[in-house]
């Protein structure tokens, strides 16, 4: 009983103790890592970048966190036996190290179809116990980002402000979707009702785009728009995530016509 005692206390005194490098790991990226790698991009929105755009979508030069953390964790390339963590991270550490103050393309773990793109890093030093630190983080990121999850999807930015919608479409490789409407629009209590409720259209939405939904009435038309916009509502300008404008669609949209503008900026 007591043998049976002690070990479920040395399970849990060692679970607490991961969970407490993770969150150390976690904290030494964000400081150090996180102002050059974006963050999580779906791979889906990867692969049409990478495979079909020719990185024009997103133009990385450096992998995202989720990119790192699934070359690290899961590739072909990956490093460490998934069987073995406490020597997994002895290993991943040592990579990190050694890779950061002496960065190659050449070795690098990253997938070949991106690698082109990349700019060659600069030398970086980390300790041994930072290195360490980052070796937990990769390893409990996807356990992380999974159980983290939201249960909704949120289509439409907090905020209007120009500045900061901007950092968000870069840091999460998205477009910028403004939405111009008014309270006395018939159309777009139509459009909010019938299009902008399903489902399907909130997550194309959320997965590619920051949405601005603006009230002509009460708020500025963001981005030097107000001279494109001629008055009807609603209106719709999709922007590239520098806030450059690439289309305008004046008018009302079904749920199969919206998708496609959806898909064809791109």
């Amino acid at each position: 009983m007591i043998k049976k005692g002690f070990a479920f206390f040395f399970a849990c005194f060692m679970s607490v103790n991961l969970l407490a490098d993770f969150k150390e790991g976690k904290k030494l990226f964000t400081d150090k890592c996180a102002s050059c790698h974006k963050e999580y991009i779906s791979f889906d929105k990867l692969k049409i970048n990478f495979f079909e755009r020719k990185n024009k979508l997103l133009n990385l030069t450096i992998p995202t966190e989720n990119m790192l953390a699934w070359a690290i964790m899961d590739s072909g390339n990956k490093i460490g036996d998934p069987n073995d963590p406490e020597m997994r991270v002895d290993e991943i550490a040592i990579y990190l190290q050694e890779y950061l103050e002496n960065p190659d393309l050449t070795n690098s773990i990253c997938d070949q179809s991106a690698l082109k793109y990349y700019e060659q890093k600069k030398p970086m030093k980390i300790s041994e116990e930072e290195a360490e630190l980052l070796a937990y983080y990769f390893m409990g990121y996807k356990e992380d980002r999974l159980k983290n999850l939201p249960d909704e999807q949120k289509s439409v930015s907090d905020t209007t402000n120009e500045k900061e919608v901007l950092e968000n479409a870069v840091k999460q490789g998205k477009q910028i979707l403004v939405y111009t409407t008014s309270e006395t629009c018939y159309y777009c209590k139509k459009m909010d009702k019938e299009v902008f409720s399903l489902k399907e259209i909130q997550n194309t939405m959320n997965k590619d785009y920051i949405f601005l939904k603006i009230d002509v009435d009460h708020e500025e038309i963001p981005f030097d728009l107000k001279k494109h916009f001629k008055g009807m509502t609603p209106t719709f300008f999709v922007l590239t995530s520098a806030g450059e404008l690439i289309s305008t669609y004046p008018g009302s949209w079904n749920k199969r016509d919206f998708l496609k503008i959806l898909e064809e900026n791109l």
